[in-house]
């Protein structure tokens, strides 16, 4: 399934954000294990997902950084489908629409 191009710089983003995150929390050790290494394996990972133009390429991505992900994501969400990855994209969106909205609360409180 191909990403409309409207919607690629908001799955990109949010991807990109997870991800980083996953790699440098869980990557330690791991992936890498110096800042210098963190660094190359961070900027690869980003050029990696801002080439991404379907599901099927965001699913190729997790494969590949499938050590980022903890068990139950992988077993329970089958992160590793195309079906997976699409649920997993939709939660890192909706998270980020959740996100939004209590900062929107927050300074309606104190505007």
């Amino acid at each position: 399934m191909k990403i409309n191009n409207d919607n690629k710089k908001a799955i990109h983003d949010v991807l990109i954000t997870d991800m980083q995150k996953r790699l440098y929390e869980d990557g330690k050790g791991i992936m890498f294990t110096n800042d210098n290494e963190y660094a190359m394996m961070l900027e690869t990972l980003v050029e990696t997902i801002l080439h991404t133009n379907s599901i099927a390429d965001i699913n190729d991505v997790v494969i590949e950084y499938g050590e980022l992900f903890n068990e139950p994501m992988t077993v329970d969400t089958n992160i590793f489908t195309i079906e997976g990855t699409m649920n997993y994209i939709i939660g890192l969106l909706l998270s980020e629409i959740q996100s939004l909205e209590q900062a929107y609360e927050f300074n309606d409180m104190f505007n």
